[in-house]
């Protein structure tokens, strides 16, 4: 019996479970907690559209600043926005084209674009294209620094801009062009209406979803983890 009771202390018993007391919701709780996260759900799909598509416009801009991809229905919405403005120059910005440059004789969207702008009757001195390098990634950020290089090195005196973007890509654009522009430049932002989908209803549309849910991330990414994605 001694030999069997020395056994059992040189090898204890190993408890793999234990009960202990936690806290937890009730049936209100419970139905409180699910309203509330529904209720949030809602909210962010009825408004996370109108945030992404920002519009947010200076006054007094001296230079309108227009994203060279933006589609023929968008430059034209630009240059109404010039024509009511007290604009002085039409920027255009964008990199390098990935077809068709053989055919039209451009090689990048921003000489495309002001082309577009000369096009609909705009004065060839009132637009410049600033193209930007060819890079892999991180396009938006290289836009915006290569016009701020450009502006630099210019004998443009400006004090603001407005910046003329597509839908939910606007907001990630400002986000940039402020980063590297602020505090020596104001800048605004316009925000044109897609054709793509419905933008009071994306959710009823696949490119609605997709075009939410790249922009979205694509903020969170460059507000929060680098901002020069």
């Amino acid at each position: 019996m001694q030999i069997k009771n020395r056994r059992c202390q040189k090898f204890p018993q190993v408890k793999l479970i234990k009960r202990q007391e936690m806290w937890t919701l009730t049936t209100h709780g419970w139905t409180i907690a699910i309203a509330l996260i529904a209720y949030l759900i809602f909210f962010t799909i009825t408004h996370v559209h109108s945030f992404l598509a920002v519009t947010s416009p200076i006054k007094s801009a001296q230079v309108l600043v227009v994203e060279g991809w933006l589609p023929d229905y968008a430059i034209e919405k630009a240059l109404t926005e010039f024509k009511i403005g007290s604009y002085r120059q039409i920027i255009t910005t964008g990199g390098t084209l990935g077809k068709g440059s053989y055919l039209i004789g451009y090689k990048d969207f921003a000489e495309v674009s002001a082309a577009t702008f000369i096009k609909l009757g705009l004065e060839a001195e009132k637009v410049i294209a600033v193209p930007t390098p060819f890079v892999i990634k991180d396009r938006s950020y290289a836009s915006a620094a290569e016009f701020y290089r450009w502006l630099s090195n210019s004998n443009l005196q400006i004090e603001s801009i407005n910046l003329f973007s597509l839908d939910v890509h606007a907001r990630r654009s400002w986000f940039l062009f402020r980063k590297i522009l602020t505090p020596h430049i104001k800048v605004g932002v316009i925000a044109a209406t897609t054709q793509d989908y419905n933008p009071s209803k994306w959710w009823g549309s696949s490119e609605g979803v997709r075009t939410i849910l790249d922009e979205g991330i694509a903020y969170i990414y460059a507000r929060f983890l680098n901002w020069k994605a």
